[in-house]
């Protein structure tokens, strides 16, 4: 029992020094400047694209058609 107790202990003591290294590793890492070669990357976004659809809206019957074909293809292919 004082074997598993030493293990739970050896495996917090493991875990808070792994949160240790991560949190000065970020902190260095943030610090350090980049290199010139960098700075052409990190220019600001270009603006979201816009994607403009140029067609006609289906009638009520074409619509009608268009779901009957449908359902006619997934009838089909369940056979």
């Amino acid at each position: 029992m004082k074997a598993l107790r030493n293990f739970e202990a050896l495996f917090i003591a493991i875990i808070g020094l792994t949160c240790a290294a991560n949190f000065m590793y970020e902190n260095r890492a943030v610090d350090a400047k980049a290199p010139a070669s960098y700075a052409s990357a990190a220019q600001a976004a270009p603006a979201v694209p816009v994607v403009v659809v140029a067609a006609k809206r289906m009638s009520e019957a074409e619509k009608q058609a268009s779901l009957a074909e449908e359902r006619k293809a997934v009838q089909g292919s369940k056979i």
